[in-house]
């Protein structure tokens, strides 16, 4: 990802849920309390680049304590990986995170979590299918006597908006790919038959 593209932007600042283990001087106005310091066990919602630097610098000291630790955050959390589980076709990732895979791949690097890479594995390849499969479908793709700009509606309106809707950045844009190449092979095809 570049420097400048905006869904890294934005997907660096989700929020993470992490406590603070040791007291931190100077540090209160992250609990609203600006003139005292972070307390010990205070829980805090910290945006995922601060929090990855933060386990990054963890490394504990001589009695081996780390000075924060974190939280998966809602759209990870268990009640989300077993619906996934149990039909990764029926969860809407969009309203779990916009940004939910780009999420999902910083905590697996940040995260012990084992289950969670098999699990967004699964995830991914039974969406994209399904993707694929509503992406050759909608717009009226190659249909005769249509307009020009007619098969590229990416279908909105009805069933194609639902299923759109529950989509994050990334299988939107899987979307958008799929549905672009399907018009242009059956535009190809319709070229090739007229000569």
């Amino acid at each position: 990802m570049s420097y400048y593209d905006i869904d890294s932007i934005l997907t660096d600042a989700e929020k993470i849920p992490c406590t603070f283990q040791l007291d931190i001087p100077d540090l209160g106005y992250l609990d609203n309390t600006p003139t005292q310091p972070l307390k010990a066990g205070t829980k805090v919602s910290l945006p995922l680049w601060l929090a990855e630097m933060l386990v990054i610098a963890n490394t504990g000291g001589p009695d081996n304590k780390t000075f924060v630790t974190f939280d998966l955050p809602r759209a990870l959390g268990n009640d989300v990986v077993q619906a996934l589980k149990a039909d990764p076709r029926a969860v809407p990732l969009r309203d779990q995170s916009a940004h939910f895979y780009g999420l999902a791949t910083h905590m697996m690097d940040l995260s012990e979590e084992q289950e969670l890479g098999s699990v967004l594995r699964k995830t991914f390849v039974t969406r994209a299918a399904e993707i694929s499969l509503h992406a050759r479908k909608v717009g009226g793709v190659g249909t005769k006597g249509k307009g020009k700009d007619e098969g590229s509606n990416l279908g909105i309106g009805g069933a194609g908006e639902e299923f759109l809707r529950g989509l994050d950045e990334w299988e939107r844009k899987l979307f958008r790919k799929a549905h672009d190449g399907a018009k242009a092979g059956k535009e190809w095809m319709e070229s090739i038959k007229k000569n």
